[in-house]
Parts: C-alpha cells; structure tokens; sequence
C-alpha cells in the first residue's frame, strides 16, 4: 500500500507510479497494455486475508532518558547519529557545500518562501485532503465496536499524482536561484520522474530522466509522459537495471556536469544536505495533518502509518510529529516473496550499516559488504538502501518497521479499491 496513513488513529499517502494522464487524439501510448487477472469480488468480510491490527504498546521502545526534542537532525556534518554524511568524490564536495548554504539561506528567504507557497497551493494543488476512510474503518470494527478510525492523508490529488512534486517543485526554484539550466534526476516508479519533468517544462529548464530499462518497461505510461513534458529519459542497463543503478548513472553524470547541472534527488537519500533538504520540503505533508487533525477531532493522530522505499513520504509525514512521542510512526517496508526468501527489499528489517550513493545507513548486502540485488512487485521500492534518518529512528526506537509481501500488498490494494474507492494512491512510492 503506498502512501501514509493516518489513524486516530490516521493514514497518508502517495500513488505511485501508475497514475492516469488524458488521453490525446492525436498521441499514440507507446507501450502495449498488460492484462492483469482480477482478484475474485469479495462475497464477504472473510474473503480478505489482510488483517489491520494494532497493538496498544509498540513493539520497539525508545532509548532511556532519549529526549527527541534534543536531537540534532542532523548535526553539522550532515549526519543522524552515526548514519548519513557526505561519502562523495571530492569533485562534488563544493557542490554540496553550496547546495547546503543556499538552502539555509532560501529557508529565511520570505520572497523564496511566497513563492514556493504560492506555486504549491495554485500548481500542485495544496493542501491535500485528510479523507475519513468510513467503509475501511467499519470493516476493521471489532465485535465490541471497538477499532480504529482510518484518514488517508491524499497527496494522490496533488499535480502529477504523488507527493514526489513538493520536492521537485522546490529543488528546481532553489535550481534557479543557483543558476543552473540543467536538471538531473533518478527514478523508479516514475512519479519522481514525471514531477521533475513537470517542473523542468514549468520552470524552462532542461531536463534529463535516469530511469533502470526493467523500470521502463514496467512503468511505460510514466516514461511517455515524462517525454511528452520534454524530458529526455535515458535508459539504464548495467546492473539490475533498476533504481540503485539508474541513481548510481545520475551520480556520474552529476560528477561530469557539477558546473551546469543541479541534481533533484527524489528521495531523503543520498549524501547531505539531501537528506535534509528533500525531508524538509516535504514536511509539509505532516504540517498540513496535525493542522486537520485538530479541525476533524481536535487532537493528534495516534499511529502515523506510510509506506518505506527511500522513505521520503513517511519522513515528510513523520517529521512535524517526532517530538509528539505519544504519536506512534510506523513504517511498512517490502517483503517481497518473504523475508527468507532473499527475494524482498526490507532494508531496515534485514539489513546491515554500511555506505551506497553518498550516505552511511542500513544496507541489503552480504558479508563481502556487496549489495544483494533486492525485490519488489513494486518499481521503486526494489532499492536496497533508505534514508538515513529512518536508520535513525530505528536505532533510536522511535518509529517502528515492518515489512509486507507482494501478495499481501495487492491485496491490501484490492481492499482499499473495494472499500474507499480509491486507489491511485495505494501502489508503493520511493
């Protein structure tokens, strides 16, 4: 399931990758479409081998006398306890130095911070809606009337269809502040991909698309899009030819380029300030549910519940509430065929500290310390990193992750489709 979920218990989320766009008469989809097998119609509440349940007490317990209000996130050095920093050739140090000082300085910039306000409420959309899941909570109703309430936090409804455009949105301003014409990016899924096409061809710039070929040809519809919106997607091959390969490729090109060319990470990973910077102008997300939260009940979400690639939904909708430590953040990561099977991308759950694309944090690798390929149903998920701070939290026990399969994660979507009617933003996001 994608997104982040809100419940009060509340839930947020994020589509991902296959969203629909307008057809144009005079274009031709590039790619065939897959037929898909249906899943039977439910006859009963039984038929759904998903089950929701929530314990009272979380399963990972914070650090003693840890105070979230003390930490620094992150420290000087870019890093979250022991996790992120800068693991980068030196060619790309000046770039991040600069990179970091105009970002501090934009975040006091009232003209920068107008505009970027403006364009998000007027162009993507905000404030998505906090949406009252009614059918979802009454099927997890106990027999006691008990259970909790479901919000799904839609930033589905945003321009483009996915959280991924808060972010690109505000790299490509901060781009233009820096001078640079020429736009880099990695994607998976493709969200982050069609956001930053968007805001290339909104905004005049150029704009080059790294995208794995496995990737490509299952998210096929993004990749047109994103070369309808004038972007230039360039196929990745060497690897598994999929996310960590396409974002390893953006990396070379940046290190090429470092003069010209402004790199729009789409993820809260990578080496600082990225981290930061992506989580940041995402918080958002978070900022904008405690504010509904207390309009629909007067009060806090008790569990914050969102999807883990890279992790820069959950972190845009955990960030407002870390302080709040009577707020449980629980992050849901891919299993894939199953935890012992070697075939998931449950980075947290199974993986060990080590260093990949600029950043220290938990890593699927062996004990060689070479990365194990990972898997996901989902493009984009199938990463075999996540963000630093997310490592952090869970060292510091202040966020909970877990992992779902494939299956499990299909139908979890069915029964989202089946009971809100919504589903554009149930596929897993990085």
């Amino acid at each position: 399931m994608a997104a982040s979920a809100t419940f009060r218990a509340s839930v947020s989320s994020s589509p991902s990758s296959s969203s629909s766009s307008s057809q144009l008469t005079h274009l031709r989809s590039p790619f065939k479409a897959v037929k898909f097998t249906p899943l039977p119609s439910p006859r009963s509440k039984s038929s759904f081998s998903v089950s929701c349940t929530i314990a009272k007490d979380p399963a990972v317990l914070m650090a003693a006398g840890s105070d979230p209000a003390l930490w620094q996130r992150p420290d000087s050095f870019g890093r979250f306890g022991k996790f992120g920093g800068k693991y980068v050739p030196e060619t790309l140090m000046h770039a991040l130095s600069e990179l970091e000082s105009a970002f501090y300085a934009l975040a006091t910039d009232d003209d920068f911070q107008r505009e970027l306000a403006g364009i998000l409420k007027d162009y993507v959309g905000r404030e998505s809606p906090l949406y009252f899941a009614e059918r979802l909570t009454e099927h997890y109703r106990r027999g006691n009337g008990e259970g909790p309430l479901i919000y799904l936090k839609r930033e589905d409804l945003n321009h483009t269809g996915a959280h991924k455009i808060n972010n690109a949105v505000a790299q490509a301003l901060l781009a233009k502040r820096l001078g640079k014409k020429r736009i880099i990016a990695e994607t998976g899924a493709g969200q982050h991909g069609v956001a930053t096409a968007t805001v290339c061809a909104r905004f005049g710039l150029e704009c080059i698309i790294y995208m794995g070929a496995q990737d490509m040809e299952r998210q096929a519809l993004n990749v047109f899009r994103m070369r309808l919106l004038g972007a230039e997607v360039r196929g990745v091959h060497s690897g598994t030819a999929t996310l960590k390969d396409a974002t390893s490729e953006a990396i070379r090109d940046w290190v090429t380029n470092v003069e010209t060319t402004h790199y729009i990470l789409g993820s809260v990973a990578g080496p600082h300030p990225y981290p930061m910077m992506v989580r940041d102008f995402h918080a958002v997300i978070g900022k904008e549910t405690r504010k509904q939260a207390l309009e629909k009940w007067g009060g806090k979400p008790d569990v914050l519940v969102a999807c883990v690639g890279g992790g820069s939904n959950a972190m845009g909708l955990f960030h407002e509430f870390v302080n709040d430590t009577e707020v449980r953040m629980i992050g849901v990561e891919a299993a894939g065929f199953g935890l012992d099977s070697g075939k998931h991308a449950a980075t947290l759950t199974k993986g060990d500290v080590g260093v990949l694309h600029g950043a220290m944090s938990y890593l699927l690798q062996d004990d060689d310390g070479q990365i194990i390929e990972p898997h996901s149903i989902s493009a984009g998920l199938d990463y075999p990193g996540v963000g630093p701070e997310h490592s952090f939290f869970k060292d510091m026990g202040r966020a909970e992750y877990y992992s779902i399969t494939d299956e499990e994660a299909l139908e979890g979507m069915y029964q989202c489709i089946v009971f809100t009617s919504v589903f554009e933003n149930l596929f897993f996001v990085l």
